[in-house]
């Protein structure tokens, strides 16, 4: 079994950690963090994420962000690249229940919760969040750090830009682009494009404050 450690101890850490026990193939080490939250689903506090190098010293070369996007993407970004700069691997990780069908694309660090559908010529970008019941369908194109947020649909050919935030239950019709770091208010209904760096609410969304 590879071993692996689970960066971050909050909420979306324990929901991954629960995965990861369903998998076959992983061994779960423990998890990193800034504070010692105790043992998680039984799974030990390691230390902040100074303890990395030491684990890659002794072969443990694989991790999973356990760190949710719905405060600030760039504290994700951060972590990803001081631990991919030595050399830690970040495979995608995907929850038996969650039902991936052919010609789907999934990259480094994706992961994918239970009960989300991703239908065919999808791709995923790396370290992108498919929470809990959300669909993708056909042909879809998800950049790198996008949160789907649960229970979201977005049908298909639609394009969500990097770092954006697509809030519970909201819903994308076929053929929108979403620009990057938006955030979609959830249970939003988007029936247009939607700009770069901009909120959007409400059924149909419209732009908002910013």
């Amino acid at each position: 079994m590879d071993k692996i450690v689970v960066i971050g101890g909050g909420g979306h850490a324990k929901v991954l950690i629960s995965i990861l026990k369903r998998l076959d193939g992983y061994d779960v080490i423990g998890y990193t963090d800034v504070r010692d939250n105790g043992p998680v689903l039984g799974i030990p506090y390691l230390g902040s994420d100074d303890v990395l190098q030491n684990l890659l010293d002794q072969g443990i070369g694989k991790a999973v962000l356990g760190i949710g996007q719905i405060k600030n993407y760039q504290i994700r970004q951060k972590i990803v690249t001081r631990a991919k700069s030595i050399n830690f691997k970040f495979p995608p990780i995907v929850a038996p229940s969650a039902i991936i069908n052919e010609d789907v694309s999934l990259d480094e660090g994706v992961v994918v919760m239970d009960g989300v559908v991703i239908n065919s010529g999808t791709r995923v970008g790396a370290f992108s969040i498919i929470n809990t019941k959300a669909s993708v369908d056909h042909d879809c194109n998800i950049a790198e750090f996008v949160h789907i947020a649960p229970g979201v649909t977005l049908s298909g050919g639609v394009t969500v830009e990097r770092f954006t935030l697509i809030g519970t239950g909201a819903s994308v019709i076929q053929g929108i682009t979403v620009g990057e770091k938006c955030i979609i208010g959830a249970g939003s209904a988007v029936m247009k494009n939607c700009l770069p760096n901009s909120l959007y609410v409400g059924s149909p969304a419209k732009k908002f404050g910013r």
